[in-house]
């Protein structure tokens, strides 16, 4: 029972900012924090299965997006919520009241969001491989390492 390894599902393992190959080995260096700089540093192999994180210059652009559409989720999400039980009106400011508190939301979200965007645009490259073990990760013949992260 001991060399049993976690059953994750694809959900759990992006919520919790796992490798999507092996489903084990973090993919953040640091816990999660406010600090911006910390915040989104990984580590440049997955320390269980070795995967590469950083498949190839610039992989993580298309994260901007990602971040953007699960902010627009999340704000439809306050919206749907806010609206049947408080109600929008502009001569009471509620509708300014809703406009504040999600900004604020996604304020105190912003670091989640950064990461859980990196989660899932990785997910989206590398598949999980049930028998990590015995299979190495593949090697991308577009990583250029005097070019990672030079942007």
């Amino acid at each position: 029972m001991a060399d049993q390894v976690p059953n994750r599902g694809y959900i759990a393992t992006v919520l919790s900012c796992r490798c999507p190959r092996c489903r084990e080995g973090k993919l953040f260096r640091y816990p999660l924090t406010f600090n911006f700089n910390k915040n989104t540093i990984m580590h440049e192999r997955c320390p269980v299965c070795e995967q590469l994180t950083d498949i190839e210059v610039g992989f993580y652009y298309g994260t901007g997006f990602v971040s953007y559409l699960i902010a627009v989720a999340i704000s439809a999400f306050t919206f749907l919520i806010w609206w049947p039980i408080i109600g929008f009106s502009f001569g009471d400011h509620r509708f300014f009241w809703w406009l504040g508190l999600n900004a604020l939301l996604l304020i105190l979200l912003q670091p989640w969001l950064m990461r859980l965007s990196r989660s899932l645009w990785i997910s989206w490259f590398v598949k999980y491989d049930p028998n990590w073990k015995h299979n190495k990760p593949d090697d991308h013949e577009r990583r250029i390492d005097g070019q990672m992260n030079n942007w």
